[in-house]
């Protein structure tokens, strides 16, 4: 009987897909299954999972013709089998044991989802990233921890990987990922988990080692899929007006919309000049459409140069096609 899935996509990451594979192999057991799935690579990937598809205990290749890495997730949640469900990025890597010990963490807790650390590479450095939430192997209620709205709070660690799923939350419509957005498609993701989840942990196990700088992750690109941040969060934003608690959540959402804009601003230089100018306009709209009483509280508490920054940001123009991303 299968307990638990791994899902893991690989898109072009001939160069790592290997170190992945040989984690998973160090995770076989008979009770945990490994969900390959192929996203339209074109470089070769593609041989390395054949060959892991024969090899690998476990295994389940599954192949797409397109490319996007929601899809891919959803791809293979529609097809695990597992009692719980988690992930890792093809260009990733797990230490030895830890999908059993993870499995073991989630079922002793008996909670919906749990969250975990990752330790992020570049290179040689590694850095232990912590769930920010204090308390370890302690059971309490999602929603109880999308605040404060002015310290960081699970909703601003949404990394898919970094973590483990029951599968009632597959059947609530909680676990798939929206396949429209290109970039930012974990933070719609991450806020609906926590306002609909039920019970959650931060266990005290970790091991998902995050590999930073791949040339090939969007996260690196200045192109115009990293525009998908504003329909992400104006997605954020309106679920969560519907929330019966939309006054207490709103305006850590719209805090975090502002932070995540001035972080955009701030590496706008490797954008493309058309790319760069279309940012600071759809910025500049998705300003203006945020409730204007939060945003100012949320600016008239922000330093004094993010602050400034984005209200002359508000001020800019933007043309009936930029209005929207």
């Amino acid at each position: 009987m299968v307990k638990l899935s791994v899902i893991v996509p690989f898109h072009n990451v001939r160069p790592y897909a290997p170190d992945a594979i040989r984690s998973l192999r160090a995770n076989a057991r008979e009770d945990v299954e490994f969900v390959l799935v192929d996203d339209a690579s074109t470089d070769g990937t593609g041989d390395v999972l054949d060959r892991a598809e024969r090899e690998l205990p476990g295994a389940v290749l599954i192949r797409r013709t397109e490319n996007g890495v929601s899809g891919a997730r959803n791809t293979g949640i529609d097809a695990a089998r597992g009692e719980y469900l988690t992930f890792m990025d093809g260009d990733d890597f797990a230490a030895p044991g830890y999908f059993g010990r993870l499995l073991d963490c989630i079922e002793a807790l008996g909670c919906n989802f749990v969250r975990t650390d990752h330790v992020r590479f570049t290179g040689g450095r590694r850095t232990l990233h912590r769930v920010p939430f204090g308390p370890r192997d302690t059971v309490v209620d999602a929603r109880t921890v999308i605040l404060p709205e002015d310290r960081s709070t699970p909703v601003d660690y949404p990394y898919s990987w970094a973590g483990a799923y029951h599968r009632r939350l597959v059947d609530e419509g909680l676990l798939h990922f929206p396949e429209d957005l290109r970039t930012a498609e974990d933070r719609p993701w991450i806020w609906a988990l926590h306002r609909k989840g039920g019970s959650f942990a931060v266990p005290s196990e970790f091991g998902i080692f995050y590999r930073r700088g791949v040339t090939s992750s969007l996260t690196q690109i200045g192109d115009t899929r990293q525009l998908d941040f504003v329909r992400s969060f104006d997605r954020v934003l309106t679920e969560t007006a519907e929330d019966p608690d939309a006054d207490r959540f709103l305006p850590k959402a719209v805090r975090t919309y502002c932070a995540i804009i001035s972080h955009h601003l701030a590496t706008i230089d490797k954008f493309e000049p058309q790319v760069a100018r279309r940012l600071r306009s759809l910025s500049a709209s998705a300003l203006r459409r945020m409730p204007q009483d939060l945003l100012n509280d949320t600016l008239d508490s922000m330093d004094i140069a993010r602050a400034t920054q984005l209200r002359r940001l508000r001020r800019r123009p933007s043309t009936a096609s930029e209005a929207v991303a």
